[in-house]
């Protein structure tokens, strides 16, 4: 939810929210017309390529890669601004790269936008410094009429494309993909705004149904930052009973977590879906490979913003 605070409203990327600066010129184009530009580089991340590329590869280079023994089907990620959850991040995309992926698919949490309980993009692809990231659109429908089905709903009212939206929390993402998978990935960009148990739950399985009719090898990110501006020793607490959920590969208890105040993650409900996919698509394990939070990186423990990584895998 918008945060007004001694940085200002939308003004902290260390947090889950966004503003809207230029974009970046310089960056390799897809041969597409219809391109989102970002609202967060240059603020979120480097604007200039090389830079951001830098700064990847150096979080990258510093994770630990993850024992994954199996086949990777997902991962859970942070999604502040790089400086405060990229090295967190890093732990679960280090496990990513490599991999013979051309799906990518990434759900997060509606942080703006409210048109529809699920939301999509209704551009073409999306610029970050790196380059564009085409959406897929073939893929975007499949799950739109899995969608529709599963809701008894219209078309027009399932999965809502938008245009020139705000969300960060899918675009942070797409420069760890873009340093650790080959270049031509495509994406399925969705947002929920309605975070609710049954939701989440058609949205995992609707989602999965539409993986297993595509004839690539594809892969999840659940983007979602933990507890949100209590103090240190507080938001530990919060951050690990979500993570034991997560480890557990329970969605359900994510849910239950979030809902009893137990634990905290403004994502709570993509992380529920991701873990509802991957099991439909044959994943059964789930480690947390890395916690932090923006106070480790900023040493101000009053109030924080935690950050979680894991991976999925079907062993």
């Amino acid at each position: 939810m918008p945060f007004v605070g001694r940085f200002g409203r939308f003004a902290s990327p260390y947090i889950c929210n966004a503003i809207w600066p230029l974009r970046v010129a310089l960056q390799k184009k897809v041969p597409m017309l219809d391109i989102r530009p970002s609202p967060i580089a240059g603020q979120w991340y480097p604007g200039n390529p090389a830079q951001l590329a830098a700064t990847v590869d150096a979080y990258l280079q510093d994770a630990p890669a993850p024992a994954v023994p199996g086949e990777l089907v997902g991962v859970i990620a942070p999604h502040a601004g790089h400086r405060y959850s990229g090295a967190v991040a890093a732990h679960a995309f280090k496990a990513v790269k490599g991999q013979d992926v051309n799906l990518v698919v990434i759900m997060c949490p509606s942080h703006f936008h409210d048109d529809a309980p699920l939301l999509t993009s209704q551009h073409a692809a999306y610029a970050t410094p790196l380059g564009d990231v085409p959406v897929d659109r073939e893929m975007v429908e499949r799950l739109r009429a899995g969608l529709t089905a599963a809701f008894h709903s219209r078309e027009t009212e399932t999965l809502v494309a938008i245009r020139h939206d705000r969300e960060h929390a899918i675009e942070i993402e797409l420069p760890f993909l873009q340093r650790t998978l080959a270049e031509g990935f495509t994406l399925i960009p969705v947002m929920l705004r309605d975070q609710s148990p049954r939701i989440a739950r058609a949205l995992g399985l609707a989602l999965a149904n539409a993986l297993k009719s595509a004839d690539r090898r594809a892969f999840i990110v659940g983007s979602s930052d933990l507890s949100h501006f209590y103090p240190q020793a507080v938001a530990k607490e919060l951050d690990a009973e979500m993570l034991r959920q997560i480890d557990a590969f329970d969605p359900d208890g994510v849910l239950a977590a979030e809902a009893a105040g137990r634990g905290f993650a403004c994502g709570h409900g993509a992380i529920a879906a991701t873990l509802w996919a991957a099991r439909e698509l044959g994943a059964n394990r789930a480690r947390v490979v890395k916690h932090a939070t923006s106070g480790d990186v900023i040493h101000d423990y009053s109030s924080v913003v935690g950050y979680g990584a894991a991976v999925i895998w079907k062993q």
